[in-house]
C-alpha cells in the first residue's frame, strides 16, 4: 500500500462503482450507503457521489434539449475524481474510497455516456483500484414459489456487452428493513472481499460503528407505540418526491422508539374551493390533518396548493400542534403569522403575488427573476443562533452555530423582522452577515419552528437530524422532558427478523 507525506496517496483512490438492472429502484442507494457504512466502520475515509444519468446543465431545472455532447466521458471521469478527493469528514481528510452510486438501470439510452466513461476509467485507475457492485433483482412468481435468475443473467450480460465486468452481483429480495443490509453484507464476508480485491489498510479492530447499527437494527423490531405525522404537500401522490423528508422523519421516529405513520396530505386538499368542489375530499383530508401528532410542511415551488399549506400552518399554530415548516414552508409560516396574527390580509410571497403590499418573502439579490436554472442559493451554509434561549439551539448541542444545506430562490423579508418578533415570531437562527433569516421559533407554543435550509440532506439513521428529531419528540410529548435531561436517550435493544439480501461473487453466477 501507498502512503504519501499527507497519508492516503492520491494515486491509490480506490473506487466502488453500483450500478442497477432488471428494474429502476431496486435498491443500489441502499448497497452503495451500506457498503460506505461498512468501509467507515473499518476505519477508513469514505466519500460517495450520487449520479442521475442525464447530460444537462443544470438538473435542478431538466430540459432534455440542453446537452454537452464533446468529450463527455472524459469530462465524466475528470469530476469524479476531482469529488473524490473532496473531504467530507470532520478531520479534512481526503477520501480513500469512493463508493459511486449510477442511477438508472443499465441498458437506459441516457445513462450510456457514463457506462462508457466508467468502462474507460477502470483502465485509467487500474483494476486493483476499481471495482464494480451491480444490484439485481431474483423475482419469485406466485404461480410457481421459485425464484428466477434469468432477469439477473440478462441483465449482466448486457452490462458485460457494454464493457463493464462486474465483481460483485448483489441480489435483493423481499427485505424487511433496510438497517439490517450493512449486517448482512458485513456477515457474508463483504470487508475480507474488499481488502482481498482492492488491499485496502483495514483495520483490525472491534467495529464500534456497526455495534450501534446493530444496536439500531435491533429495536427496530420493537416498536410498539405509533406517532404519526401529517406531511401537507403538493406532491404526495407520489411519496418519492419527499424521500430524504420521508428518511429524516423515520430516523428520528427511531431514535425515541416510535414506528412513523406519515397521514399524506395534498394541500389543495385542504382549500376551501376543494369543499364546493369535492366536499369528500375536503373532509378526509382534514380529518387526516386534525388526527395526526404533529405536522410538516416540506419544501417545494409555484404557487399550486400554497394556500393550503397556509390552512394547515394555521390550523397548527392556534391549536398548539407541533409543527415544522421547511424552506417554503417557513415562509409560509411567515406568511402565516403576518395575515392572521399581524393583520397583513394580502400578505404573501413576491413568488406568488408580485404586486403585494405586504411582501414578506422576497426573491433574494442574486436571484435572476427572468432565469430559473443555476440562480438558486446551494450548498452548506453557516447559520449563527442569535439567542441562548432557543429550543433548536438546544436540539444541536447548544453550539453557536450550525452548517446546513440550502436550496432556494427567495427569503424572508429582513425588513419587516422587528413587526413579525415584537408579536413572538423570533428568528433565532440568521446566516454569517445577518441578512437572512435561518430559523424561526414561535413563542408559547410546544413547537411551532420554521427552518430555511433542508435539514433533511445530513440525516443519518444513527445521528438524525435535530429539527426533524424536535418534531417527533413534540409530537410524543417528549421534548420537554428530553431538554431538561440535557438532550440524552436511553436506547433500548430489541431483535429484528431477518431480510433476505444475498451476495454473490460473479464468477459464481450461471454461465451465458
Amino acid at each position: 500500500m501507498m502512503w504519501g507525506r499527507g497519508g492516503w496517496s492520491k494515486s491509490k483512490m480506490k473506487y466502488i462503482l453500483v450500478t442497477g438492472g432488471v428494474i429502476s429502484g431496486i435498491g443500489k442507494g441502499i448497497i452503495a450507503s451500506s457498503v460506505g457504512t461498512i468501509l467507515k466502520s473499518c476505519g477508513l475515509h469514505v466519500t460517495s457521489i450520487k449520479i442521475d444519468p442525464y447530460i444537462n446543465i443544470d438538473a435542478g431545472t431538466f430540459s432534455p434539449y440542453e446537452h454537452v455532447v464533446p468529450h463527455i466521458t472524459d469530462a465524466i471521469q475528470e469530476w469524479v475524481m476531482r469529488q473524490a478527493l473532496i473531504p467530507v469528514d470532520e478531520d479534512g481528510l481526503e477520501p480513500q474510497v469512493c463508493v459511486i452510486e449510477l442511477g438508472g438501470t443499465v441498458g437506459d439510452i441516457e445513462s450510456m455516456p457514463f457506462i462508457e466513461a466508467f468502462r474507460q476509467f477502470q483502465f485509467k485507475v487500474k483494476k486493483e483500484n476499481f471495482c464494480n457492485i451491480h444490484v439485481s433483482l431474483v423475482p419469485q412468481p406466485s404461480s410457481t414459489g421459485e425464484q428466477k435468475t434469468k432477469p439477473t443473467q440478462n441483465s449482466v450480460r448486457e452490462l458485460r456487452g457494454l464493457g463493464l465486468s462486474p465483481d460483485l452481483v448483489i441480489c435483493v429480495h423481499d427485505v424487511s428493513s433496510i438497517y439490517r443490509v450493512p449486517l448482512l453484507l458485513e456477515e457474508q464476508g463483504v470487508v475480507d472481499y474488499f481488502l482481498r480485491r482492492l488491499d485496502l489498510p483495514i483495520e483490525r479492530q472491534p467495529r464500534r460503528m456497526l455495534m450501534k447499527w446493530k444496536e439500531m437494527a435491533d429495536r427496530y423490531d420493537r416498536l410498539l407505540e405509533t406517532c404519526s405525522i401529517a406531511l401537507v404537500g403538493k406532491y404526495t401522490k407520489f411519496s418519492d418526491s419527499y424521500a430524504s423528508v420521508i428518511k429524516a422523519l423515520e430516523h428520528s421516529a427511531l431514535a425515541i422508539n416510535h414506528k412513523l405513520d406519515i397521514k399524506y396530505i395534498d394541500s389543495t386538499d385542504l382549500e376551501p374551493s376543494t369543499l364546493q368542489e369535492e366536499p369528500v375530499r375536503y373532509h378526509e383530508a382534514w380529518q387526516k390533518l386534525c388526527s395526526a401528532h404533529g405536522v410538516l410542511v416540506p419544501g417545494g415551488f409555484g404557487v399550486r396548493g400554497t394556500e393550503g399549506k397556509i390552512q394547515a400552518i394555521s390550523w397548527a399554530r392556534k391549536q398548539k400542534k407541533p409543527f415544522l415548516g421547511v424552506c417554503l414552508g417557513m415562509q409560509l409560516a411567515v406568511v402565516e403569522f403576518s395575515r392572521n396574527v399581524l393583520g397583513w390580509q394580502d400578505a404573501n410571497s413576491t413568488e406568488f403575488n408580485p404586486n403585494t403590499s405586504h411582501p414578506v418573502v422576497i426573491d433574494m439579490p442574486e436571484h435572476n427573476p427572468g432565469q430559473m436554472g443555476g440562480t438558486m442559493r446551494l450548498g452548506k451554509r453557516r447559520t449563527l443562533f442569535q439567542t441562548k434561549n432557543s429550543v433548536m439551539r438546544k436540539l444541536y448541542g447548544d453550539s453557536d452555530y450550525l452548517e446546513e444545506r440550502h436550496r432556494h430562490r427567495f427569503e424572508v423579508n429582513p425588513v419587516l423582522k422587528k413587526c413579525l418578533e415584537e408579536q413572538g415570531l423570533k428568528f433565532v437562527g440568521q446566516d454569517v452577515g445577518g441578512e437572512r433569516m435561518e430559523i424561526v421559533e414561535l413563542e408559547d407554543h410546544p413547537f411551532f419552528v420554521g427552518v430555511q435550509y433542508h435539514p433533511e440532506f445530513l440525516s443519518r439513521p444513527i445521528k438524525p437530524s435535530p429539527p426533524y428529531f424536535g418534531l417527533l419528540l413534540a409530537s410524543v410529548g417528549r421534548l420537554p422532558h428530553y431538554l431538561q435531561k440535557g438532550c440524552r436517550l436511553s436506547p433500548r435493544s430489541g431483535h429484528l427478523p431477518r431480510p433476505s439480501v444475498v451476495m454473490v461473487p460473479h464468477s459464481s453466477i450461471a454461465p451465458w
